[in-house]
Parts: C-alpha cells; structure tokens; sequence
C-alpha cells in the first residue's frame, strides 16, 4: 500500500516549494521536505473502517485539536489529490465519533483499552485519554471540516454523526454559559501541580453567569484557566458557530438550526466586545485580555498554543488590520505578556505550560502566518529555520538564548504550522 508521504502529488509540491525557497535565499537544507512528511509518517493511521487516528507524536493517544491542526497543510493538497482528501475526511469522521462519545473529552486513545494519562476524578470511559473538557476541542473538528468543505468541494463528512455532533456541540456550549448552575463536569487530579487540575472540588474557575460567554475548564495549553472565560477560545466559538449555522443551512436544511447557531454566534461576539476588552486608563489603547470571569477580573497575557490572542485573524475571528486586534498584538508581542522572551537568538511567546524563556514554534510560525508583509513572512521562516537546534524540524519550546536547548525533539503541531507558513509566503493559501 502506498503511503501519503510517497504520493506523487505531495513531490511536486515540495519540489516547486523548494525551488521557491532557494529562489528566495530561505532554505537549503530541506527542512519543509522534512517537517511535511514527518507527520504523514509518524502520526497519521489510516483504519479499515475508513477513519483516520493521528497521534499528537510523543503520546499514544488522539488530541482533538493538535490532530486537526497537525493535517491542515495536506487542505492544499486534497484539492487534487483524493487520497489526502480521504484522509482528512476520515479524521473529520473519528473526530465526530469521539466528540458523541464524550464531548467533555479532549484526547481519545485509539481503541476503548481504558489507557489513559492519569486515573483523573471525572467520567471517564475506556475510550477516553484524558478529560480535560477545553472549548477550543470541540471547535477545531468543525473548523477542519468546514475546510475541508470549502478547499474541496467534499461532503462526505457531512452524515448523520456530523450533524448529532454539532447539535452536541452547541448543547454544551449553552450549559457552559451557566456553568455555576448548570454543568455536571467536574475534574480533578491528584498529586499534581496546581495546573493539571480544577479548583472548588473540580468545578473550576468562578464566573458571573449569563454574560453570554462560555466556560472553559482548561486552555489549548491543557493548563486549567485562571478565570473561566477563555477569551481566544470563545472568540474561535464564535466563528465555529457561524460554520455549523452555513453547514445546517447548506447541507441538511435545517434552517431553523441554522439561525440559532449563527444567532448563539453573534451573541458571543457582543459579549466579547462588551466585557473582554481591559478598560485602560484615559490616554492608553484597548486591548483583548487573555481571560476574564464576568466580574471585572482579567488576566493580560497570551499564550503560544491555538487559539491564542495573536491567532485570532488567523481562525477567522478578525482581520488583521483590525484596529483593537492590532492594539492586542502590540500588548502581546511585549514585556506586557508575561510569557513573552525577547532572547540573543529568538524572541516571541511562550508557555506556562513549558520553562521560562522557552519560545514556541507555535506561536513564532503564528507570527508570520499573521504578518502583514511577505517580508516579515520571509524574515520568520528563516527564524524558525536557524533556530532548529540542528534537528531540521521544529520543537515545542526553544530557550531564546540558545536553539539547542529545547522540548521535544519534533512536535508535529509546530511541524504542521511551520509547513503551513512556508505554504503561505508561497502563494499556497488555504481558503476559509
């Protein structure tokens, strides 16, 4: 059986990409032939029953968002190649079994074995890896298909288990907006830093109810939340819900399902713009906070997993010439954001998630993907490149004083996001 790493229409790609780079004076060492098919060989399972399982790379064991993240770049290809088109649509599938499963879920392990990350105080079942319950999982399995949808033409992840997943979906998002009086979910883990689990016997984060906002337990960063309203994740919510509303309307005819779920959208965006913008001193700009609860309490900071801050053009929530984005960017990008390192060797955001002054490749590939010039696109592609550590790939976290110190000797999310900007200063553009 021929694997996708071999596929034809895959070297024609990375052979007109490489040409374009040494054109350009970027890249000598094939380090996107390298990072585009790490993840094709090392993560990616095609099953007998269709579906496709992919592994986040060091841990046995499917994350709904990094997968989906990890196969983007292939959007390019599964235009006119049906195998990529098959594969993506065999995750969307797996995607949608483990949301109906349990959608408080964020990592699933490829059979129900009942492995799992820890013996965590949840509900958990045999199918489930870990049950941290994020906003952002649920969203970027709707995303992935609407993509899919929109750069192929291709419905056929649009069947019976797709539609009881949205309406699931949307179930949960309308219990989290009242969390406090309304949700069952509870996590907690033992013997672990304050992070890996949730306050107040496993409730979490205390919010004012009915802001319109939805409540997250943890962040992409599978960090619990400071305060329990993610404000990068409710914004990618609200993008999401517009999707499923175009998918309800478009593909079932369920127009009154579909404004709902374009009306839960704009409702969420009214509240963002109305409490999860940092009221500034007289003179000073606005700006997104990171968190909030509902009460007045913020928390300034960004973060380098996705959805973040600074992704925010990038998942479709604004443009990037948008004024209050722009003015969030600039806090961001500076000592305002804790997790912020300017480094002898690199400089951007990291993680509470990883050391400090360990900058991600996430976050740095972000940067161009959101940049405004093709110069600043090409300024850090070159960035990530020198700063591989010499592994010629990309890692998680790297010390901005010195790239050979890191974590994680590859990571396929930060491979796929780097693929995915080099894809871009090409003129291969995903269409959302």
């Amino acid at each position: 059986m021929e694997k996708l790493s071999e596929r034809n229409s895959l070297e024609s790609l990375i052979e007109k990409v490489e040409k374009y780079l040494r054109d350009n004076e970027i890249d000598d060492r094939g380090i996107f032939r390298k990072c585009i098919k790490n993840t094709l060989d090392t993560t990616i399972q095609l099953k007998e029953d269709g579906t496709t399982f992919v592994i986040t790379g060091d841990i046995p064991a499917m994350w709904l968002r990094d997968s989906a993240c990890q196969v983007r770049p292939y959007l390019i290809l599964a235009g006119e190649d049906e195998k990529f088109a098959d594969m993506i649509e065999g995750l969307v599938h797996r995607q949608m079994e483990c949301i109906l499963k349990d959608p408080y879920a964020n990592a699933f392990n490829e059979e129900a074995n009942g492995n799992c990350w820890r013996h965590d105080r949840t509900d958990m079942g045999p199918e489930i890896w870990e049950r941290k319950y994020e906003i952002d999982s649920l969203c970027f399995p709707i995303q992935l298909s609407y993509l899919l949808w929109k750069n192929t033409g291709r419905t056929g992840q649009f069947d019976g288990s797709f539609l009881k997943a949205a309406k699931r979906i949307i179930g949960v998002f309308e219990t989290e907006q009242y969390h406090e009086s309304r949700s069952g979910y509870r996590f907690e883990r033992d013997n672990c830093v304050y992070t890996d689990t949730l306050s107040r016997e496993g409730k979490g984060a205390l919010v004012k109810e009915g802001t319109g906002l939805i409540w997250s337990g943890f962040r992409p960063s599978d960090d619990a939340c400071t305060y329990g309203y993610l404000v990068p994740a409710n914004m990618f919510a609200a993008v999401v819900l517009k999707y499923i509303g175009e998918i309800f309307l478009m593909i079932y005819n369920e127009k009154e399902l579909g404004k709902k779920a374009e009306k839960f959208s704009e409702e969420i965006r009214t509240a963002l713009e109305k409490y999860a913008v940092v009221p500034v001193n007289e003179g000073d700009e606005s700006f997104y906070a990171y968190e909030i609860d509902g009460f007045g309490q913020y928390n300034v900071m960004d973060d380098a997993n996705l959805p973040s801050l600074l992704s925010a053009p990038w998942f479709g929530y604004c443009q990037t010439e948008d004024e209050l984005y722009k003015k969030t960017k600039k806090k961001i990008l500076s000592d305002v954001n804790p997790y912020y390192y300017s480094g002898e060797k690199l400089s951007g955001i990291g993680s509470p998630h990883t050391p400090a002054r360990y900058v991600w490749h996430i976050s740095t590939g972000m940067r161009g993907l959101v940049a405004e010039s093709e110069a600043e696109k090409k300024e850090i592609i070159k960035l990530m490149i020198d700063s591989d550590g010499g592994c010629g790939c990309m890692h998680e976290g790297v010390f901005a004083d010195d790239p050979t110190k890191f974590t994680r000797e590859w990571f396929s999310w930060a491979n796929s996001v780097f693929c995915e900007l080099v894809l871009d200063y090409c003129g291969y553009k995903i269409l959302k």
